[in-house]
């Protein structure tokens, strides 16, 4: 069974930092200096941040919780960009300004929008159950 940290599994977790990084900047920036103009954006843009950070810790990891942590992140994120992006089309007024999610995460190239999907089959690869 691979690590979860090892091989193709070292780029997820890179990835997954480096857009944790950049969607905490970008959320900090956004609530601290105008957080009237978009709450509910601003607001996504922060649990996305903190799932890419959750995500990242969990994958670094092999312990059963941290599995189980690391599903339950990927998840979120991967109902969250759809939601989001799907809103971000039809009901485009709830967001005046953009979120890490917003148009399927289009701002970070579609990162947002297959991390998670990644991150799923990375677990479900590097699974126990997956080596019997």
């Amino acid at each position: 069974m691979p690590e979860l940290a090892s091989g193709p599994g070292r780029v997820l977790v890179a990835v997954y930092g480096v857009l944790g990084v950049a969607a905490t900047g970008r959320s900090a920036v956004q609530l601290l200096g105008r957080p009237e103009e978009a709450p509910l954006a601003y607001s996504l843009s922060l649990l996305a941040a903190v799932l890419y950070l959750v995500a990242t810790a969990s994958l670094l990891r092999s312990t059963p919780r941290a599995r189980r942590v690391g599903l339950v992140a990927c998840s979120v994120e991967a109902v969250g960009v759809v939601v989001v992006g799907v809103l971000s089309y039809t009901a485009s007024d709830l967001f005046p300004d953009k979120t890490v999610w917003s148009h399927f995460g289009q701002g970070y190239a579609f990162l947002p929008l297959v991390l998670p999907f990644l991150g799923l089959a990375w677990l479900r690869r590097t699974s126990p159950s997956a080596a019997g």
